[in-house]
């Protein structure tokens, strides 16, 4: 794991680059919703480079952990992030106000998905739309805290 001071390269998508700005400039305060849901900071390594990327993601909660699902919009192929995170699962993530914080991701298995995909959808109603345009496993992801 990187030193918690390593900077992260802001996703290039328009708008997530600009939310994640007004995000960790504000220290939480502004930016921690999206399309009124709220979401999270996730900085994550490369596969490849082995540089933190950092990408915002709305997020639903499952006892202490958090949940992401890797959506992509419901397009076939997964998101970039989460090709990342199956390679190097260790990650930074910053919660509206909280300081930022290391976790661990792991996919859950498909009874877990079964569970709490209901309140995902109710959460963001589009996640049910983009399975059905699919016809890929939209993954479900657990952030579980590994530091404080």
């Amino acid at each position: 794991m990187a030193q918690r001071g390593e900077e992260a390269v802001i996703s290039p998508t328009g708008w997530v680059a600009k939310q994640a700005k007004v995000y960790e400039e504000s220290g939480g305060t502004e930016g921690a919703e999206v399309m009124g849901v709220p979401c999270l900071l996730l900085d994550y390594r490369g596969r490849r480079t082995g540089q933190w990327r950092r990408t915002v993601l709305i997020y639903g909660r499952d006892g202490d952990d958090y949940l992401i699902v890797a959506s992509n919009g419901g397009a076939a192929e997964h998101p970039l992030w989460y090709r990342n995170l199956v390679d190097e699962p260790d990650v930074r993530l910053r919660v509206g106000t909280e300081e930022r914080f290391t976790a661990r991701a792991t996919t859950l298995s498909a009874a877990d998905k079964t569970r709490v995909w209901p309140g995902l959808v109710e959460l963001f109603a589009p996640y049910a739309e983009y399975q059905r345009k699919t016809d890929r496993d939209i993954p479900v992801v657990r952030l579980s805290r590994t530091e404080g």
